[in-house]
């Protein structure tokens, strides 16, 4: 049997904004929107970014594809360093890499009809003739539920839901490897969620995709993932296999999350966890553990020394003083 292989190592990314100020716009200091997180995706698999908003979750998805160039770290897409390619180089590995928006009516050219969007991708990079693109959109748009008749029709025709299929439609038209949602179904209507999310799990498989599936709706993530990360604060707080994270969430962060799902059975009673204060400003974050100042659990080492990120039981990591020997 072979072994899994990894298509995408991220090692210590850090993307940190500055702040300029003054009449001369001198640099006063840095958001740190991503502050040293590390992580991998397995070929096929689902991996999913979870946290608040504000956590770094979307940043350290456009980080990867270099559309917020990283500060510091390494991006490993398929063993080769994203960050030391140049450019010409980069554009040329672009199509085994897309992103798909949240806002699928902003991110579709509105003077482009369907097939133009479909067939831009294809002959950009020169992986098909105009005639070879055309066949190839009209047999895409039919795997994503719609007709060959609705290519000639404009992205304002469409509702939301239909405008998010043409939108993975023209992402996986290209054949790409990685597929990054960010909030790819947030904006659309709960049933129209379910019928999205099962055609990206059909895709996954019909085309052997790996996702990296960023979210702040605990119960999608649960239904898509295979693995996933915990963010706050720029950075990773607890990582790993869906059953596991939900069935026995170790950060005192991830058990506030997961205790504010709610349940479809009323006989079911669960603890709320009701975390104290706000979010601290990226821009000049608490010493120590980043989660302290509205930790329950909080002690006076979390104020003074960041906690390891250790791997607590197999492929369950956390960041957190409560598991340190």
């Amino acid at each position: 049997m072979r072994e899994v292989q990894n298509v995408l190592e991220v090692k210590n990314l850090k993307k940190h904004f500055p702040i300029k100020g003054g009449v001369l716009k001198r640099t006063q200091g840095y958001v740190k929107a991503v502050d040293d997180i590390s992580f991998a995706v397995k070929e096929n698999e689902t991996f999913s970014l979870v946290g608040e908003s504000g956590c770094g979750k979307s940043t350290t998805g456009r980080a990867i594809l270099r559309l917020h160039e990283p500060t510091e770290g390494e991006v490993l897409f398929k063993g080769d360093n994203l960050l030391d390619v140049g450019k010409r180089s980069f554009r040329l590995m672009r199509k085994d890499m897309q992103l798909i928006f949240q806002d699928p009516f902003s991110s579709l050219n509105p003077r482009m009809t369907v097939k133009k969007l479909l067939m831009e991708p294809l002959l950009t990079h020169k992986l098909a003739t105009k005639k070879e693109a055309e066949q190839k959109a009209a047999n895409m748009i039919e795997k994503v539920g719609l007709s060959k008749e609705q290519l000639d029709c404009y992205p304002h025709e469409f509702s939301g839901g239909q405008r998010q299929r043409i939108s993975i439609a023209r992402a996986l038209i290209v054949n790409p490897k990685l597929v990054i949602l960010d909030e790819a179904v947030s904006a659309l209507d709960v049933s129209i969620q379910s019928q999205i999310l099962n055609l990206l799990i059909k895709l996954q498989q019909e085309f052997h995709l790996t996702y990296i599936f960023i979210s702040h709706d605990l119960n999608v993530v649960k239904h898509l993932s295979d693995r996933v990360g915990v963010m706050y604060l720029g950075q990773m707080m607890e990582l790993a296999t869906t059953d596991k994270l939900y069935e026995n969430p170790l950060h005192p962060y991830t058990q506030a999350l997961l205790s504010a799902i709610p349940s479809i059975d009323p006989k079911e009673k669960k603890e709320r966890v009701i975390l104290q204060g706000d979010v601290p400003d990226p821009s000049d974050p608490p010493t120590g553990c980043p989660f302290q100042l509205r930790c329950p659990m909080a002690h006076e080492r979390c104020a003074e020394e960041k906690p390891r990120f250790i791997e607590k039981e197999e492929d369950h990591w956390v960041a957190c003083h409560l598991y340190e020997e």
